[in-house]
């Protein structure tokens, strides 16, 4: 069983769109949103995921059989899908064989992670791009929960993972200089993010962003969703 995210109007979050971050930004995909989180971004876009001080589970979560989540997934006709949250990995036991069907009939998989989960084998031989997030110190988690050593330690050690840093302010650039030397992150596989979920945010931050990127060797994403869509649920 997983517990599934739902979009307005009540349906579970399985739904098709273009990935609007990171390596594969622009690409057709199909998206999973899954529900719960193991930490609370002051910035997050997808709160109604585990703020339930604010958000009730009961009309934002639905638990559903992995067999219909694949039928919903499957019925979109793209073969990329995008496991996202939340925080999937809090559920990868029930992901994984939903993963290894997929992926047996040619799906290329990606997984957003915030990093603080560490990847059963079962889930990481079926997953062909790990889009690995963690948080700084602007996201208001503290160290001791944003920074899971052993995790992020076997998440870098994938060569097909990328880590994509949101960043708010030039200050945290330095606080991704230093993530980068403490687990040896190779430059060519880190992404920098504005943080934004309005066009005009995105927009103001992304040349001081880009300019952080050429300097130090990074990549650069924009979020393409928010200037195409702005800030739906569902896109």
């Amino acid at each position: 069983m997983l517990r599934v995210s739902r979009q307005p109007g009540g349906r579970p979050e399985v739904f098709s769109s273009l990935q609007g971050e990171g390596p594969s930004a622009g690409a057709p995909s199909v998206f999973l949103r899954l529900a719960t989180c193991n930490l609370a971004c002051a910035w997050c876009d997808t709160k109604y995921t585990w703020d339930w001080a604010n958000y009730d589970y009961g009309r934002e979560v639905v638990n559903l059989d992995a067999e219909e989540v694949e039928e919903r997934i499957r019925a979109f006709g793209c073969s990329r899908l995008i496991i996202t949250g939340g925080e999937p990995l809090l559920q990868q036991a029930e992901l994984a064989p939903l993963a290894a069907s997929l992926k047996n009939d040619g799906f290329q998989l990606e997984v957003e992670t915030n990093g603080t989960v560490e990847p059963l084998e079962d889930l990481e031989r079926t997953v062909d791009q790990w889009n690995v997030s963690p948080k700084l110190s602007s996201s208001g988690n503290s160290k001791d929960r944003r920074e899971q050593r052993q995790a992020l330690e076997a998440l870098a050690r994938l060569p097909n993972s990328y880590f994509k840093f949101v960043v708010t302010e030039p200050g945290d650039i330095a606080e991704v200089c230093a993530l980068r030397d403490a687990y040896e992150l190779p430059g060519k596989r880190i992404v920098l993010m504005p943080e934004g979920v309005t066009a005009e945010t995105i927009q103001s931050r992304s040349p001081w962003v880009a300019e952080a990127c050429a300097r130090e060797g990074f990549r650069f994403s924009t979020r393409l969703h928010i200037l195409l869509w702005g800030d739906q649920r569902g896109r």
